[in-house]
């Protein structure tokens, strides 16, 4: 009988997987602030552009999930605690200054640090971390915008490793272009870092990101590179990320449904059987005409 095939199955507890948003992720945007990124390549230049682009991308996301900040260069420094706060998100980005150096896996483990400081589920930085096969991806994401390669810290494939083995997925934009341009940065972006090629007259920056190795940090990572050329580009390729993280796997139990389903066939079978087994009456005879 179906109805009781349909019930034997429910009794298995079948589970299904079913994409469902999340409005408890954790993005945090890891934003280069080396020197090359005063490159005026990018109107106006890189790092006023990153801004610009990442404040829309900011507030677009107000009342989502919450966003944190990292910086960039030599070193990484976690500007802002993952937060919903929008305003204290863009007035730390108006602070962005330049510095020497590139230190992209320092970047992505800073980020790590964050996230496991608001995601139980996330190992922190330097502890055993090991998913189980099928766990999935982490609710949170981590978003490297970089126009440079690594040449400080910790190597970024090791930095991958572990973002990877926490289902922290790293979505890497590789940002500028390939045209010598003159470096300028205004004097509120200047760090601890500053030469004489800076400001107007400047020196010229063909520096460029290391787009093999973004790739292979988002490939390991279950993450997405984009390139960016322009502000354009760079506006296009985070307007792109929500609609890659902000959806999430979750198994959920039909068991019931396919108790319902049974319960409601074995019913359908029961009426039909005692509709078809129920009492006829006798047969008329055609009443005999008077002769």
């Amino acid at each position: 009988m179906l109805g009781l095939a349909v019930l034997t199955v429910g009794a298995a507890r079948p589970q299904v997987s079913l994409p469902q948003t999340t409005s408890s992720a954790t993005i945090m945007l890891a934003i280069d602030v080396s020197g090359s990124m005063c490159s005026t390549d990018v109107k106006p230049n890189r790092i006023t552009a990153a801004e610009r682009s990442a404040g829309a991308f900011i507030k677009s996301q107000a009342g989502g999930p919450r966003i944190g900040l990292v910086a960039f260069a030599g070193t990484a420094a976690e500007l802002v605690p993952p937060t919903k706060d929008t305003q204290q998100l863009l007035t730390a980005l108006d602070s962005l200054s330049v510095d020497g150096g590139t230190a992209i896996g320092e970047g992505i483990l800073t980020s790590l640090g964050a996230i496991a400081e608001v995601d139980p589920a996330v190992a922190p930085t330097g502890a055993t971390a090991r998913r189980a096969a099928g766990a999935g991806y982490a609710d949170d994401v981590i978003v490297i915008l970089t126009d440079g390669s690594n040449n400080r810290g910790v190597d970024p494939p090791v930095a991958a490793r572990q973002a990877a083995q926490r289902g922290v997925r790293v979505y890497t934009i590789g940002y500028g272009t390939d045209t010598l341009a003159p470096l300028s940065c205004g004097s509120g972006q200047f760090g601890p870092f500053r030469s004489s090629f800076f400001g107007a007259g400047g020196s010229t920056s063909s520096l460029g990101a290391d787009y093999g190795a973004l790739r292979q940090i988002s490939h390991a990572t279950g993450g997405t590179f984009y390139r960016a050329q322009d502000a354009s580009q760079l506006s296009s390729a985070l307007a792109k990320l929500p609609a890659a993280f902000s959806v999430v796997t979750t198994s959920v139990d039909i068991a019931a449904g396919f108790a319902t389903l049974g319960g409601l066939l074995v019913a359908v079978a029961v009426a039909l059987s005692l509709w078809q087994d129920r009492p006829r009456g006798a047969v008329a005879r055609p009443r005999a005409t008077p002769g």
